[in-house]
Formats: structure tokens, sequence, C-alpha cells
């Protein structure tokens, strides 16, 4: 069990452990992490066709943006975790 699963298994009562946080969760690392190799090799290779002298580094721009967007998303919704308590 990885970290994450670990804190949202904290985060959320059994009740509703399931439906807020398995979609959200499966689709997250799914879809974003998945094709996390696809779409760096294809940027890669589109940078070494295009003559860019360092194109290895183009596959990182994948992951910046996605952690970039992950970290707005979350420093926006994050809010006072007192209030998420669960007695």
């Amino acid at each position: 069990m990885n970290s994450i699963a670990a804190f949202l298994v904290e985060m959320f009562p059994a009740r509703i452990r399931y439906t807020s946080m398995s979609l959200p969760y499966h689709i997250g690392n799914g879809i974003f992490g998945g094709l996390l190799p696809a779409i760096s090799t294809y940027l890669v290779i589109n940078g070494q066709e295009a003559g860019d002298v360092e194109f290895y580094l183009e596959g990182l721009w994948y992951p910046i943006i996605i952690a970039s967007v992950s970290l707005v998303i979350g420093m926006i919704y994050i809010d006072n975790t007192n209030k998420n308590k669960h007695i």
C-alpha cells in the first residue's frame, strides 16, 4: 500500500470512503500516471526530430505541468484541517 492510499483511507470515514476517494484516486493514477511514459516519450521524440539540442529534457514538461496544476488546485482547496476531523 502506498502512502497516498493510506492517507486517503484515514481522511474519510468508512461509510463514504470508497465513493469519495476511489474514483478520483484511480482516475488520477490511471490517466495522469499511466500516460506519463507515453506522453514523455512523445515529447522527447518530437524534440529530437525538431533538432532541439536538449531534446532529452523535453519529457520533463508533462510531469512538471501536472505537479504544478496539482499544487495550485491543492492550495486553492486546502482549508483548515481541524474542520475535517471525524469523531
